[in-house]
């Protein structure tokens, strides 16, 4: 009896997932990605130039998305919500009211679906580690 419930602890343990990531269409995210996105992130998500440091305006440049920005280091709800509500929306709802980001909202713009299909887009750029660490930081669905 004992194994059994060790099984059955391992069964219930919670994985962590990118479950809005899976089975999402990349080809139509890499053509979404360079309509809206490339524009600012560039066409093979290199970002902008000095984008650590604050323009004179104290907005940051655009990241890059590919495995040398930080993208991968956030949960698929936050870079979600950034797209949608824009940068500034974002971080507000999270209680940071005084960002200065240059990201504007897509909410509108593009669909909830069709945000999941360029983030999905993105992720599939990057290596099988930082896939991974971004993975981990997504709470299980119940």
């Amino acid at each position: 009896m004992r194994s059994l419930a060790g099984i059955a602890l391992v069964i219930a343990a919670p994985a962590f997932a990118d479950h809005e990531l899976l089975d999402r269409d990349i080809v139509a995210g890499e053509r979404l990605y360079r309509q809206q996105c490339a524009s600012c992130h560039g066409t093979n998500l290199e970002g902008q130039p000095n984008w650590r440091s604050p323009n004179d305006d104290g907005v940051l440049p655009a990241p890059p998305h590919d495995a040398t920005g930080h993208t991968w280091h956030h949960d698929n709800a936050l870079l979600f919500e950034y797209t949608m509500l824009g940068g500034r929306g974002a971080l507000a709802a999270r209680g940071m009211t005084d960002f200065n980001s240059g990201m504007p909202a897509f909410e509108g713009i593009i669909t909830d679906d069709e945000t999941w299909d360029i983030l999905a887009f993105i992720r599939s750029t990057w290596p099988e580690r930082e896939q991974e660490a971004q993975a981990s930081r997504n709470p299980p669905h119940e």
